[in-house]
């Protein structure tokens, strides 16, 4: 006589539910276009997109580590490029550099008489700013504004020195009036330099003709 599920014995009940469980759970992982099998396609396409991500996170971490190296770098090429910017200033700055020469003389005790702008050189680089400059004082008070000229801020040549002693007369018979003790005069050239700016080329530079007798 036909009996129903439910009067069946519990464990015979509890192994169709186990085997219609493993049944469902198959057909999910085998059965094409199911949800689960669509799950795991979708899976697989991320750990395969995981995997390059993975490389590129490991190549990021190498540069997070060296953020602090490369941030010391940076600063300390930046304090290198205001010295520089110093040195050698981007603007001729003629003002500045004509108050240092004449504090540089006052401070030696070397009367400047005479600064006089020449033409601008232009240089691949660079440009100079000469300066024609006649001076006079004491022997050793020369010295000290030649010295103080090369401890300037700014770079600086020194050239074309052409000095004169006065001869013991105090600068008798000279257009200026000199002050005691005053032995050494002389005209000289003070060329600095500042760097190109956009709206400025340099000046091409003339080819040599011949020699003429």
């Amino acid at each position: 006589m036909a009996t129903s599920f439910q009067e069946w014995p519990r464990f015979l009940q509890a192994l169709v539910y186990a085997v219609l469980a493993v049944v469902l759970i198959g057909a999910g992982y085998y059965v094409p276009f199911s949800p689960v099998q669509q799950i795991r396609t979708q899976l697989q396409d991320a750990q395969t997109q995981e995997k390059p991500l993975q490389q590129e996170v490991q190549n990021l971490r190498v540069y997070k580590q060296r953020r602090a190296e490369l941030q010391s770098e940076m600063d300390a090429l930046q304090k290198q490029l205001a010295t520089l910017q110093t040195i050698v200033p981007e603007d001729k700055e003629t003002d500045q550099f004509i108050i240092m020469i004449q504090s540089a003389g006052t401070s030696s005790g070397v009367s400047v008489r005479h600064l006089t702008a020449r033409p601008v050189l232009a240089k691949q680089y660079y440009f100079e700013l000469p300066f024609e400059v006649q001076a006079d004082g004491p022997y050793y008070s020369v010295l000290d504004f030649f010295s103080r000229l090369g401890r300037l801020s700014r770079i600086i040549n020194v050239g074309d020195l052409k000095l004169t002693g006065t001869g013991g007369t105090g600068g008798s018979g000279s257009q200026f009036h000199m002050t005691a003790g005053t032995s050494v005069t002389g005209i000289f050239t003070i060329t600095t330099f500042f760097t190109k700016t956009g709206d400025q080329a340099p000046a091409p530079t003339p080819a040599a003709g011949p020699a003429k007798r």
